[in-house]
């Protein structure tokens, strides 16, 4: 499943940047669990979760994106944010790219400020 997460996270990765966003980080690890993706829009640092989902048995993949899960990503990214100092004052937020269905008819959606940090 690693190997379909990275084709996600390179995809996602592309989207952004044709959106103009600049990647400052991808695949960074913390005791508190991975940011898939740091990106900077302008002035705002942009933590991205990736979820890809083949079927919705269990709900789509952003949903798979649990108020848990929600709180380890929180962590990380004040993880990220005291390794990177420079980037500290700036605004942040929390997005997630969600691809869901079969591979041949892939259903794309980016949800900006998807959670908040409380």
């Amino acid at each position: 499943m690693r190997a379909a997460g990275d084709v996600f996270e390179q995809r996602a990765r592309a989207e952004l940047e044709r959106a103009g966003l600049t990647c400052l980080a991808h695949n960074y690890s913390t005791r508190y669990g991975e940011l898939d993706l740091v990106m900077r829009d302008g002035d705002t640092i942009v933590f991205v979760e990736v979820r890809y989902r083949k079927s919705a048995s269990h709900g789509d993949a952003a949903t798979s994106v649990t108020t848990s899960k929600q709180a380890k990503l929180i962590l990380a990214a004040q993880h990220w944010l005291a390794a990177h100092p420079q980037y500290a004052r700036h605004a942040c937020r929390f997005d997630v790219i969600s691809y869901d269905g079969p591979v041949n008819a892939i259903r794309y959606k980016w949800l900006r400020g998807a959670f908040e940090a409380s």
